[in-house]
């Protein structure tokens, strides 16, 4: 079974098929549908031919923002998240020499692979987890300790992204974060 967080057959072919294209989508997750972001990398090679990260890094700047910005955008902030996916991708080039997945291949705990992922350009604590999570859950990553790493989205549920599996997990997804919302516009008061 495949990846199905993209909604769309060949944006979720593309997340089978390049590594990178997961670490992008898992970057563009916020402020943004989770499908659309996870749309993301599909995006970028149908315009500009390669998820390559020394090809994206090496890009001129302001081509690849307005190759980023053509409709539908990458993200609804796609100057600024151009900019990010440049540097992410020169992150990956350099210490990983291009190969993603050593972020997670060579990471040796749970642990590690958390301070790695939250390394990665707009990859606060939290995403780093959920990342951790669906690495797990979606591509069987399970170094020693990485349900400590995952904190509660290492849990069964659907609590973001990492559960999503379908179309009626995307939905349950959604349910919990409005749930979750609900509780913390309730709790300010």
């Amino acid at each position: 079974m495949g990846f199905q967080i993209a909604n769309e057959p060949a944006a979720d072919e593309v997340l089978d098929r390049y590594p990178f294209a997961v670490v992008i989508g898992m970057m563009l997750d916020q402020q943004y549908g989770m499908e659309h972001a996870f749309r993301g990398g599909w995006k970028v090679l149908s315009r500009f031919g390669t998820l390559e990260p020394a090809a994206i890094a090496g890009a001129d700047a302001d081509s690849f923002k307005e190759l980023c910005s053509q409709p539908p955008a990458i993200h609804r902030f796609p100057g600024s998240m151009a900019t990010r996916l440049q540097e992410l991708a020169t992150l990956v080039e350099s210490r990983y020499d291009g190969d993603v997945t050593r972020l997670w291949t060579e990471a040796t705990s749970g642990k590690d692979l958390l301070k790695r992922v939250q390394e990665l350009p707009g990859f606060g604590k939290q995403k780093a987890q959920i990342f951790v999570a669906l690495l797990a859950k979606q591509l069987g990553v399970r170094p020693e300790g990485w349900e400590v790493a995952a904190g509660d989205y290492a849990l069964d549920g659907y609590r973001s992204v990492a559960d999503v599996v379908d179309a009626a997990s995307l939905v349950k997804v959604r349910e919990f974060k409005q749930q979750k919302k609900a509780a913390a516009k309730a709790a300010a008061g």
